[in-house]
């Protein structure tokens, strides 16, 4: 099989749609087929790849190269980078990522719009229920090559957060449910993983709160140094405000052994599973009771992540792509004869 897989962005970029495609693609192609990716990110990096990078290609090269493969594979909706299927009638399936309805424009309406022509994959059960389309349910890959137990680490800090530094991720509620436990006599620590605007608001907040020296901004962190840290904690956080799709994030605490507390918003449950608490999005008082929880049980970390080998198992890399090229083939077999979108159109 001959996937051409568009990646609107891709490494040296660092995200979770660049993260996907990059351990998809190497998965397709050990599994016996031939893979080009096309990024709109322009940055050339210098990784060995057993597949062809295509960065920002010609109109007459992208036309090329969807004339060339069978399965038109888009990691997350992208008119600009669908065009070619208007002239050029190739299988055309399409992994979703996040809500289309989080603007209104004419952007999102045509790709609503659009969406029927297509086979749809959706990472989260609330992202396929949020489609007006059919969907099969794929959950996101995590790296277990990196993300997992590493010998030699003492787990001697107590919580951490992961993520960009930004109001709907809910820090400052964290931030918060640390001066509650304190009232309470706990004083557990806080690594906050990542940067973004709020820095500085998080610094004063805590410093307000008289917490700061229990708080540690360690910046961003990634590959080896990340997991290794990870290692090092005994529970994560998830307070996000807003719907997370899903939550790789928690999958790789998950693997480098931590216990997940997190919002029980859009699909953090699928990615949490059996493996932690959710709580209800935005609630101090419900955060700080499972923090204190797991605080002061210790016990219960053995028994949460007692199922976490086969909860990871159906997000590894080979596993997601396994699913990913079943759908490929049900597209290809119900390929109706015709040229292109305009085709089926009419």
């Amino acid at each position: 099989m001959k996937i051409l897989l568009t990646s609107y962005v891709f490494a040296p970029s660092i995200g979770g749609i660049e993260t996907v495609s990059a351990l998809l693609a190497p998965e397709f192609v050990r599994a016996g087929h031939e893979v080009k990716l096309v990024t709109k990110t322009a940055t050339e990096d210098s990784v060995s790849r057993p597949y062809e990078v295509i960065r920002n290609p010609s109109p007459s090269r992208f036309m090329e190269l969807t004339r060339w493969c069978d399965v038109f594979f888009q990691n997350n909706i992208s008119l600009e980078m669908a065009w070619p299927l208007l002239f050029i009638r190739r299988p055309w399936v399409v992994s979703h990522h996040t809500w289309l309805d989080l603007a209104s424009t004419w952007k999102v309406q045509m790709k609503k719009r659009l969406l029927r022509f297509a086979r749809h994959a959706a990472i989260s059960r609330p992202i396929a229920d949020s489609l007006s389309v059919p969907s099969t349910l794929v959950g996101n890959p995590y790296d277990p090559e990196t993300f997992h137990l590493w010998p030699g680490i003492e787990r001697d800090r107590e919580l951490v957060y992961l993520g960009r530094l930004v109001s709907d991720k809910g820090i400052d509620l964290l931030v918060d449910a640390l001066a509650e436990l304190r009232q309470r006599g706990l004083t557990p620590r806080l690594s906050i993983i990542g940067a973004g605007p709020e820095l500085y608001a998080l610094r004063e907040r805590a410093e307000r709160l008289q917490v700061s020296s229990q708080i540690e901004f360690v910046g961003s962190k990634t590959g080896l140094e990340l997991a290794k840290m990870l290692n090092a904690h005994l529970v994560m956080v998830i307070p996000s405000r807003w719907a997370e799709p899903f939550g790789v994030v928690a999958l790789e605490g998950i693997a480098c052994g931590c216990v997940i507390v997190a919002s029980q918003n859009g699909g953090l449950l699928e990615a949490v599973g059996p493996c932690g608490r959710m709580v209800e999005t935005g609630n101090l008082a419900d955060l700080t009771h499972a923090l204190q929880e797991l605080l002061m049980r210790p016990q219960l970390h053995q028994e949460l992540l007692r199922e976490a080998p086969q909860h990871l198992a159906q997000f590894t890399p080979g596993h997601v792509a396994s699913l990913y090229l079943n759908l490929f083939s049900e597209a290809m077999q119900k390929q109706k004869p015709s040229h292109s979108l305009f085709d089926k159109a009419r």
